[in-house]
């Protein structure tokens, strides 16, 4: 696609972005809303609506070449981003439930459940292409090296004898010519068989009439039989049941597509870096040109505002500090008399701040008697603001898109780009932007210039010493003094739980020393490579009917694979997202074997580009014993993991950690060892950490459900698939593994009888069916359902009463508590009216009677 294509789908983004901006400016003006259907609608169309706006944008900011026009976009892309985390968090607070089900709104706006899917930005990892490779190359050596890791030798080949080679030929020719031999002598056995019966049966005459009729009865079938086959194929591909001929294959068009996309991405590379080589000279040339007229303008400037001060109060006024802004104080457009008011009042105010400790004792004893009477009125404060109903929280990235929107209204809305075909960067704004720093960096000069002007002119004139100032400075050296002493003692006690030999052994280390040991233990590892995409699923079209006949829907695993982009791909991939949106420290992904919960883990890694550490109770047991062995060990892991950020902590059987109780056979492996220090560490990671801790387990009602709870915030339930997400599996891994889908395989059957089975169980009956020597006589003898069913029977499936565990557990987690109990909320308030207007209905009536009387 050409620019201008791009240019109109960023200008499209921007005016519905303008136009949702627009309505949530409106929305918070509008009284809070009491409906919880009509307040999660409002939610949910937002929530779409930014989906479309990010998948447009993403795209643009993938292919758009102009670097100056990218920056905009990317401000834009992460406030949107942040904003569709902002809320999904609403959402889930409202419903108390992480899934949510859209397929009447979808209806109503008439899109598919494609247009919800959230896309992976690409520059996550293309932005540090080099980086990971460095890396990869870096991690394999050490592996190597330690011995972790073998070389894959090279296939070698052992030459043979020439007996040897003599032999196998000899046996292999022997074998052809017995082949022919057997194929000869069968020829001349039937010859012989046709010629017995004949004489038996008494030799006849060719009949030609009935040998043309049954030639013509055979040929005229198999024609027929032919034409209604190819009528029968194009009616169903004409139907959408069939898939077009040449399906698979990657069309002469789309392939253009991809080479013109790789070949922008290199033109946008190119840009970029002379953008950046522009970004300098540009500055020099504006420093050396423009520099001096600045600087004479900047002190002409300030002379006059020395005179004026003198001329209006009598004396020469001093001279604004850094901290104060300097010149930039003189030049706010405001009157010397106003500048020196200013002046006076920061220093009162610095004055003020001396003493805030004697007013704040007289206020303590005040609020100590007017706490008790305050409880009170807090409590049926609670209930006038759950009466008052529903408004939307304030948001974080609300003034980024809104920045972001200004200046592309202001820049790029209407200029006039004809002379930019190529479009390359655009010297006039990268001038405009340089010449504020030019400014800026010559008033830092010119201030300790005329600071030193306005001092000699003091003393030259107003004959005045600078005795205050010098005073002033001292003892403000000595209450800072006093400041270091105490941050001195604090800064001591968070070393005081590592022991001195410890930190002497941490003092000094490097990253890269810490990074080689944490592999070399096994506890840093390399992830394997699987995407988001390969995670596939089908979407849940009947989760609001369900909903609304009470009926809580098992969610899909579109809904598990949408969860996982949002709280891990998205925070993890950009930093600006992840310092100010809903904070989400640890996920916990729950459910049988086989559901796929390693490889989300993984896609988490691949896709982010981030580290992956292994703290499972398997992987950590017998290394780095004992308490001060542990600290240090944690201590290691999350400096290294904070350092090269995004990283990922996995704890694969994660309830072992917090085991009601521990079975004999694992008390030698202390499976609780990181039970008393992990919420600690959890609550030490700050937002501008993109550190995620992720637990996978297969029996979470084995542990203590409190810490367990408090510890993984966000629990995803990953149930078995269902029978669309069935069919949608089926079908990807045989392709995936080599095979063909033809008519003699049933999808259909094989997604019908593999209810219970989880996704690895069929991967594991694919792979096992579809070997090699299968899969070369794939075109003579295609596949066929009853071929999958023998590898499925050795497998135990996923029985109902195991997925009921899953769900009774659930249901005692503190957000399933939360679901229950506005459920039942919900349906006493529905039976309360229903009471209500029947008890109406009957006092009216006695009232009636009465008057009757």
């Amino acid at each position: 696609m050409s620019h201008t294509t791009y240019n109109k789908m960023w200008a499209e983004a921007q005016e519905a972005l303008n136009g949702l901006l627009q309505r949530e400016i409106e929305d918070k003006s509008l009284k809070p809303q009491k409906d919880h259907i009509t307040v999660f609608q409002t939610l949910a169309t937002f929530y779409i609506k930014y989906v479309q706006i990010f998948c447009n944008l993403e795209t643009v900011y993938d292919q758009i070449v102009h670097p100056q026009k990218r920056l905009v976009i990317r401000q834009v892309l992460e406030g949107v981003m942040g904003r569709i985390l902002e809320l999904k968090n609403e959402m889930v607070e409202l419903e108390n439930s992480e899934f949510h089900y859209f397929d009447d709104i979808l209806q109503d706006l008439k899109l598919s459940p494609e247009h919800i899917e959230i896309p992976i930005p690409r520059y996550f990892i293309k932005e540090k292409v080099k980086v990971l490779r460095e890396r990869e190359k870096i991690l394999a050596q050490i592996l190597i090296n330690s011995g972790l890791q073998d070389i894959k030798p090279k296939k070698y080949v052992k030459p043979l004898p020439l007996e040897e080679v003599i032999r196998v030929i000899q046996i292999s020719e022997r074998a052809r010519q017995g082949r022919l031999r057997a194929t000869f002598m069968k020829q001349i056995y039937l010859e012989e068989k046709r010629e017995r019966q004949a004489r038996l049966q008494g030799v006849k005459g060719p009949n030609l009439d009935a040998a043309a009729l049954r030639i013509q009865k055979v040929w005229r079938g198999f024609t027929q039989w032919k034409k209604t086959v190819k009528m029968r194929e194009e009616e169903m591909i004409f139907l959408g049941m069939n898939p077009p001929p040449q399906f698979q294959r990657i069309s002469a068009s789309v392939a253009r597509v991809h080479n013109v996309e790789t070949k922008r991405r290199e033109v946008q590379g190119r840009h970029e870096t002379e953008y950046k080589k522009a970004l300098v000279s540009i500055k020099t040339h504006l420093r050396e040109i423009e520099g001096p007229d600045i600087k004479e303008s900047l002190q002409d400037q300030i002379r006059q505002w020395f005179i004026e001060c003198r001329h209006i109060t009598g004396k020469f006024p001093d001279y604004p500090n850094e901290e104060e802004g300097g010149s930039t104080a003189i030049f706010s457009q405001k009157t010397p008399d106003q500048v020196a008011a200013e002046l006076a009042a920061k220093e009162e105010a610095a004055a003020v701040k001396k003493k805030p400790k004697e007013k704040g004792k007289k206020e303590k004893k005040k609020k100590k008697g007017k706490e008790k009477g305050k409880g009170k009125e807090q409590k049926g404060k609670t209930a006038t603001e759950e009466e008052e109903g529903w408004k939307m929280a304030p948001s974080n990235f609300l003034p980024i898109m809104e920045e972001g929107n200004n200046q592309y209204k202001d820049i790029w809305q209407n200029r006039d780009e004809r002379w930019n075909f190529l479009q390359e960067y655009d010297p006039e704004l990268i001038k405009e932007e340089k010449r504020k720093e030019v400014e800026e960096e010559i008033r830092v000069q010119v201030d300790e210039l005329m600071r030193q002007e306005l001092k000699n002119l003091k003393l030259a004139v107003d004959r005045e010493k600078d005795k205050k100032r010098k005073k002033g400075k001292k003892g403000g050296k000595k209450k800072k003094k006093k400041g270091k002493k105490k941050k001195k003692e604090k800064d001591l006690t968070p070393d005081r739980s590592l022991e001195f030999s410890e930190i002497m052994y941490l003092v000094g280390r490097t990253i890269d020393s810490l990074y080689k040991e944490l592999v070399e233990e096994g506890l840093l590892i390399k992830p394997k490579t699987a995407k988001l995409s390969d995670y596939v699923g089908e979407y849940s079209y009947l989760g609001t009917t369900l909903r609304q006949v009470d009926i809580e829907p098992m969610p899909s695993l579109t809904d598990v694979r949408q969860l996982i982009a949002l709280y891990g791909i998205l925070p993890l991939g950009s930093q600006a997202v992840h310092e100010k949106a809903p904070l989400v420290k640890a996920l916990l992904l729950a459910g049988p074997t086989g559901v796929g919960k390693k490889m989300l883990v993984h896609a988490l890694c691949t896709e982010t580009g981030a580290n992956l550490f292994n703290l499972s109770a398997s992987n950590i047991a017998g290394k780095y014993p004992g308490k001060s062995g542990l600290q240090m060990m944690l201590h290691m892991v999350f400096k290294v993991a904070k350092q090269l950020q995004p990283s990922v902590i996995w704890i694969g059987d994660a309830e072992k950690t917090f085991y009601k109780k521990v079975p004999k056979s694992e008390k030698e492996m202390e499976p609780k060892r990181l039970k008393k220090n992990l919420p600690k560490i959890l609550k030490s990671l700050k937002a501008e950490d993109r550190v995620l801790v992720v637990g996978t387990t297969q029996r979470p009602f084995d542990a203590d459900l409190q810490p367990f709870c408090k510890v993984y915030k966000k629990i995803l339930l990953i149930p078995r698939p269902d029978y669309a997400s069935r069919f949608v599996l089926w079908k990807h891994i045989i392709l995936q593994n080599g095979g063909a889908v033809t008519k003699s395989l049933s999808i259909s059957c094989l997604a019908k009888v593999s209810d219970g089975f989880t996704q690895g169980h069929i991967v594991y009956a694919v792979q096992t069916v579809l070997s090699e020597r299968r899969l070369r006589q794939m075109t003579n003898k295609p596949l066929t359902a009853a071929e999958f069913l023998s590898s499925l029977a050795r497998q135990d499936p996923v029985y109902k009463e195991e997925e009921e565990t899953y769900k009774v557990w659930y249901a005692k987690t503190p957000l399933g508590k939360a679901r229950a109990r506005a459920l039942l909320e919900g349906e006493e308030v529905g039976k309360g009216k229903g009471k209500g207007k029947d008890k109406g209905g009957k006092k009216g009536g006695k009232k009636g009677k009465k008057k009757k009387k």
